[in-house]
Order: structure tokens, then C-alpha cells, then sequence
């Protein structure tokens, strides 16, 4: 799996806000999670677009989430910038069709995506503030060869 820039900043600002009891300016994330401003401010701002966040103005203005932390998973942040969890060429697994020794491919693809699903969305933003991830992944973290 490959996550882009955007995904990984949208998270690291996301669980600063899930652990904030305020909202938070575009140039408090930033320096809590060094992502560039500009960038970063982008970001937000699709995320809101997204329905994830709310924005508001004034001197107790910033970003704050637009429904309660546990309700917001890791897969709910990647589909609002980069769509689809899993994906081949920009299609999705179950419309792919392919033939002879490679028709299996599509099972694996949807297997993967399957994986993909159980960890993304089973993992909250409140889990990740709270540093108390689910046990299924605190799971597959302990296997060393998961880190290689």
C-alpha cells in the first residue's frame, strides 16, 4: 500500500485535532506536526469538503472535527482525499476481468482490499490520540517480520 504526502499529513493534522479540546489555526497544526502551511491548509480544506472537518472564523476560530473522534476512521480521512482504499490501474477489484493463469489475480486484489478495509476502518482517530490502538493491530505489530 501506498499512501501519499497528502494522506499522511490529512492524519497526523487529523489526530492533532482529535486530541485537541479546542480548535485548532492551520499554523497550530503545522508547527505541532511540521507539515508545510500552505500545503497543509489545502489539505484542511478538502477535508472539510469532505465533511470531516468544520472551520470557524474569529479569534477562537481553526479546525476542529466535524463528528466525534471515535467515529472517524483511518479509511473515512484516505477515501475524502485519495477515493477508493484499493484499486489497479484506477479500477476497482471486482471490475477487472481477467483470463488464464491470471484470473485468480482478481481474488487477490479483492483479499487485499479486504485486509485493507479491516485495519483502516477498524482504526479510529481516537484511537490513534489516545495511543491505544485496537488489538488486532497492536497484534500484527508484535510479529517482527511485520516491521521488515
Amino acid at each position: 500500500m501506498r499512501l501519499s504526502a497528502r494522506v499522511d499529513y490529512a492524519l497526523r493534522a487529523t489526530s492533532e485535532l482529535a486530541a485537541a479540546d479546542a480548535p485548532r489555526t492551520v499554523d497550530q497544526l503545522s508547527a505541532a506536526q511540521r507539515i508545510p502551511p500552505k500545503y497543509l491548509e489545502s489539505i484542511l480544506g478538502e477535508l472539510r469538503r469532505g465533511g470531516l472537518l468544520r472551520s470557524q472564523r474569529g479569534p477562537d476560530g481553526g479546525y476542529r472535527l466535524a463528528r466525534p473522534a471515535a467515529e472517524i476512521s483511518i479509511a473515512d480521512v484516505i477515501r475524502a482525499l485519495d477515493g477508493e482504499l484499493a484499486n489497479v490501474r484506477g479500477s476497482r477489484p471486482e471490475h477487472l476481468e481477467y483470463v488464464g493463469a491470471a484470473a485468480p489475480l482478481q481474488e487477490v486484489w479483492i483479499a487485499l482490499r479486504a485486509s485493507e478495509r479491516a485495519i483502516l476502518e477498524g482504526v479510529s482517530l481516537a484511537h490513534v490520540a489516545a495511543g491505544k490502538l485496537p488489538e488486532r493491530v497492536v497484534d500484527l505489530v508484535a510479529n517482527p517480520a511485520a516491521w521488515i
